[in-house]
């Protein structure tokens, strides 16, 4: 990449807020070529079949389960082709599997690594997503197990944030389910609405999104393109782990506490996860 991401005001701004606080932040890789509609059309073609997701995406209910999310009938080629009027949301994953798109994401990330890794540790298992949206259409609430920075390409949208220590909206059993394997949509109530935090980005604009927090996102009236680019840290790792851990506690019939926030420790329950799966897999092969 000839130029830089981003001005030394940005990434001064998201040292402020990292990694706890989602932030507005500013970018300059709007008009990078294969951020174009039509070299997403092109990669996609060039994906896996299992890195595409694509369904109906205008008027849903923000707490819409993940099997209930309906589909247009269309493929994820006639989808993109007719993105203004379809209603529609495709979502390109692990585009890092391509070249070009793994040395954009590698640019981008590693010009805010000065930031990240003195707070969170080296930045692990770096991801790049790209979301192709119609006009209006809605990502329901949900929280990602990752944190993200979202760049917008195309359009306009508004991401609302919840915080992620939020019992009420999030619970304990909410995230061993998701990390032993089930869905991320969140249920929603209308009376959480106030407590949310809108961020709107048009192009040229980006979001910082902490890792846990809930979030629901609504595209303005233009077509929407955005990138997110991902990375876990080993926190992360050991917080997933220890929701596995409680899981296993909880079928005992115990009633564990809460894995702790960032950037509290849960050390102890992750290495108790790791060792019985280890145990566990020995045991199989015996």
């Amino acid at each position: 990449m000839d130029s830089q991401p981003f001005t030394s005001d940005t990434i001064d701004a998201l040292a402020a807020a990292y990694p706890l606080a989602p932030r507005h932040l500013q970018h300059e890789i709007a008009d990078h070529p294969l951020l174009q509609l039509d070299a997403l059309a092109a990669l996609a073609r060039r994906l896996r079949p299992e890195s595409i997701e694509f369904n109906a995406a205008t008027d849903l209910p923000l707490g819409i389960r993940n099997d209930e999310t309906p589909y247009t009938g269309l493929d994820v080629h006639e989808t993109i082709d007719r993105i203004e009027s379809c209603g529609s949301w495709v979502l390109l994953k692990t585009i890092d599997q391509d070249p070009a798109y793994a040395e954009l994401m590698h640019d981008v990330l590693g010009a805010i690594e000065p930031v990240v890794e003195p707070r969170t540790g080296k930045m692990m298992r770096l991801e790049g997503f790209i979301f192709i949206s119609s006009p209006q259409a809605v990502t329901p609430l949900h929280f990602d197990p990752d944190y993200n920075m979202l760049f917008q390409a195309r359009g306009s949208k508004t991401m609302t944030f919840f915080p992620a220590g939020d019992k009420e909206m999030i619970s304990d059993r909410f995230f061993e389910q998701y990390f032993n394997g089930g869905p991320r949509n969140l249920p929603w109530q209308e009376e959480w609405a106030e407590r949310g935090q809108p961020i709107t980005v048009t192009p040229g604009e980006a979001i910082y999104v902490p890792i846990l927090g809930p979030h629901w996102v609504k595209v303005h009236d233009e077509v929407s393109v955005s990138l997110s680019l991902t990375w876990r840290s080993e926190w992360s790792f050991h917080h997933a782990d220890a929701c596995r851990f409680n899981s296993r506690l909880r079928k005992l019939g115990l009633r564990p506490s809460s894995p702790q926030l960032y950037p509290a420790d849960n050390r102890l329950k992750s290495y108790s996860q790791r060792a019985l799966v280890r145990a566990e897999r020995m045991m199989g092969r015996g």
